[in-house]
């Protein structure tokens, strides 16, 4: 057996920040493979290759929002029938932070999502939809006039966290919910400067917000003071002047 202390052999090779011993060390060289344009299409599928299409992804959508300008994303149900109130909920948010000044960035799909791209459409302002592939997507929203398609979740979240100045979450499911949980632990451990997040409609959020209160803080699984990283509401004026206060107008 080789000498397992660690002398350098002819079974050492290193390939940048990657040292391979003994049965790890490939016959051929990275060249070789590169080149030998007859070799097997396995490679593609590769966790090394795969770094390779996230960071494309980081540099398209990066590229595409760089010059977005202040916005806040709205997260909600692509479920949300287009008959209900918060579907008109969703129209007049999006189209009072464009009147705030704001551009609106949702999650491009249907539901909720395209009805804040509709208010921000229908009101002259920029209206930016990061998609995501999935098995039942639906496509972008027609309201959509800058759009980014993701195959990576949490890609697509980085940009909703990056290029937003605050949140507003209008009733939604668990992709909501996974959103909200999301930039409410950011917040509350610091890793992003402390922004606006506001839960719009009181009644379906209640219940939720009485359990962190009565479960979860009570437990000491979380502290009373994280109560108020989030503001609630059921009026569009205020849900806009609580985002732009906290941040500042533009």
């Amino acid at each position: 057996m080789a000498n397992p202390e660690g002398a350098r052999t002819s079974q050492e090779r290193r390939l940048g920040r990657v040292l391979r011993r003994r049965d790890q060390v490939d016959s051929g060289t990275t060249d070789q493979r590169l080149l030998d344009t007859q070799g097997p299409s396995e490679w593609v599928h590769t966790d090394p290759w795969r770094v390779m299409r996230i960071q494309a992804e980081f540099v398209e959508g990066f590229g595409a929002l760089a010059e977005l300008g202040p916005a806040i994303s709205v997260f909600g149900s692509a479920r949300t029938p287009q008959d209900a109130p918060e579907y008109d909920a969703g129209i007049r948010l999006g189209r009072a932070l464009v009147e705030a000044g704001f551009a609106v960035i949702t999650g491009g799909g249907p539901g909720a999502m395209m009805a804040a791209n509709q208010g921000a459409y229908e009101a002259g302002g920029t209206s930016v939809g990061l998609g995501i592939e999935l098995p039942f997507e639906q496509g972008m929203n027609p309201y959509v006039n800058l759009g980014v398609d993701f195959r990576y979740f949490f890609v697509r979240k980085t940009c909703f966290v990056k290029y937003a100045r605050g949140f507003v979450v209008l009733p939604g499911g668990m992709g909501t919910m996974d959103e909200l949980f999301e930039a409410l632990t950011l917040v509350q451990t610091r890793k992003v400067t402390r922004f606006p997040i506001v839960l719009f409609g009181t009644e379906y959020w209640g219940g939720l917000v009485d359990w962190l209160r009565h479960t979860v803080i009570a437990e000491g699984k979380a502290a009373p003071r994280d109560l108020e990283l989030f503001h609630l509401t059921d009026d569009v004026d205020e849900a806009v002047a609580l985002v732009t206060k906290e941040v500042g107008g533009v």
